[in-house]
């Protein structure tokens, strides 16, 4: 089987292209650096720009299905050139690609596409499941719910869809917990705001794992990329210390002065989303990490 995977370079694309590997795939992959293409019998590297709507077509050449995971970072400060930059990374890459498979007729039969949880309204008490329709007001909210609209585009060409709102994803070298994990380490950790925002987290190996099964098992329509068993950002940090034996001395960061430093991303500290894993582990998907201690564990040890 050959995928096409676009953002294939990043955090969750590097873990899915060593699964892909792992089960004998061969992975065609699109980047915008033409320093970046490699040419290795199972992972071929293909120029595109979506700025410019250039793409180098021959990346469909026996593709039957594409894992969508480009866009950029929502980790940067958002000024209002940046936030038009977070949201066209994601729509303007898929019509990019819709275009190609029309205007040279290829068989694409199946999408993955990541998307996210920030589609949710924040809410202390809500438990989302995949079939809630209300969209937060925030501005990760509306760019999932475009992000969305703009993969649907690949029903039209016949394709069997799937979308994955991703959570807090835990990494070693990279994502939020180096970043979470960073002030535990000089015994100046502290929860943010009251600590009571609930953190749908994931380990990136479970996260590469649900793309892997839905791919396989061709599943259509919307999946949580939740462990089964979110925390509040209190837990999280408290779990995080006592993995690494740190002590907890400083009192919560109050939420005005998150957004002295971080301005308008200062949301993605305080949101608080608790999401269900149930519907893709009653598609007979297993988790690893079910719990968030191992985890830990697993990345910080």
């Amino acid at each position: 089987m050959t995928v096409l995977i676009t953002g294939a370079t990043g955090l969750i694309g590097q873990e899915i292209v060593k699964q892909c590997h792992a089960q004998g795939m061969t992975v065609h992959y699109l980047t915008t650096s033409k320093s970046k293409l490699s040419t290795e019998a199972n992972y071929k590297g293909f120029y595109w720009n979506p700025h410019t709507n250039e793409i180098d077509h021959n990346c469909f050449e026996g593709v039957s299905s594409i894992i969508n995971l480009v866009g950029a970072s929502i980790s940067k400060r958002w000024t209002d050139s940046y936030k038009t930059e977070i949201l066209k990374s994601r729509t303007k890459t898929a019509q990019l690609l819709q275009d190609t498979i029309i205007k040279h007729n290829y068989q694409i039969s199946y999408v993955v596409s990541a998307s996210a949880i920030g589609i949710y309204p924040t809410s202390l008490t809500n438990y989302y499941e995949e079939d809630t329709s209300k969209v937060s007001p925030s501005f990760l909210g509306k760019v999932v719910k475009e992000w969305e609209a703009a993969v649907d585009g690949f029903i039209t060409l016949g394709c069997k869809v799937a979308k994955i709102r991703i959570g807090l994803v835990l990494a070693k070298d990279g994502g939020a917990l180096p970043e979470i994990v960073k002030p535990i380490k000089f015994g100046v950790g502290a929860a943010f705001g009251d600590g009571k925002q609930w953190q749908s987290w994931i380990h990136i190996q479970d996260l590469a794992g649900i793309f892997m099964y839905v791919l396989q098992h061709q599943l259509e329509g919307i999946y949580n990329g939740v462990a089964p068993n979110a925390v509040t950002n209190k837990e999280l940090t408290k779990a995080a210390a006592n993995v690494l034996q740190r002590p907890l001395i400083l009192p919560n960061i109050p939420r005005f002065v998150m957004k002295v430093v971080l301005g308008e991303m200062h949301i993605l500290l305080f949101e608080s989303q608790r999401v269900s894993s149930q519907k893709i582990e009653n598609k007979g998907f297993e988790f690893t990490y079910v719990n968030l201690r191992p985890a830990l564990e697993d990345l910080l040890l």
